[in-house]
């Protein structure tokens, strides 16, 4: 039997595998802070983790024609959670390609950025693996929407809906990137 803090619900449960984000994989993702499937650095780690909580910077190649918006899921799929810890969700405006170090946090006004909620929280959250826990991948994932978003309703604002809820409202993806990172608490 497997106890609850061992539990992780592995990579189906990322977006990227949900059925409603499904697209082609044309977009390139990539941070100029760590290569593909390789370590993300420290200062990139929850202040509770040793680490700044510096979102990485990040630049993907420019979205199709008839994009409405950019939807950027961070997740960790190796969580000891139900499904994948969602460390940042953000809706971005098609015409931006890059984002500065710390521009995924609440006191940071980026132009082009609509922070949403995460699972504890608005804005990007650090890594921040129990000790002990192994290696974490920390999947960065960028979807190119043909349909913007919206609220569920008018008394509620899409920045206070649930970050499963969002991603499972998400449509008409044209196209979409990826980029893993991987992190060890010592």
């Amino acid at each position: 039997m497997t106890s609850p803090g061992n539990r992780r619900p592995g990579r189906p449960g990322l977006a990227w595998h949900a059925p409603n984000l499904a697209g082609a994989e044309t977009l390139t993702l990539r941070s100029p802070d760590f290569d593909h499937e390789h370590t993300i650095p420290i200062p990139h780690a929850a202040t509770r983790a040793g680490g700044d909580n510096l979102s990485p910077a990040l630049t993907w190649s420019a979205p199709p024609t008839g994009t409405a918006q950019l939807l950027l899921v961070i997740e960790d799929p190796d969580a000891a959670t139900p499904t994948p810890f969602v460390h940042c969700l953000a809706l971005l405006d098609p015409a931006v390609t890059t984002l500065a170090h710390g521009a995924l946090h609440t006191e940071t006004r980026t132009a082009g950025v609509h922070l949403l909620r995460s699972t504890i929280g608005t804005g990007y959250f650090g890594m921040a693996p129990p000790k002990s826990h192994g290696p974490h991948r920390y999947v960065f994932q960028l979807f190119a929407l043909a349909t913007p978003l919206a609220a569920p309703s008018p008394r509620t604002a899409l920045d206070a809906v649930p970050p499963g809820r969002v991603i499972a409202a998400a449509r008409d993806v044209r196209a979409r990137g990826r980029l893993d990172g991987v992190h060890r608490r010592t």
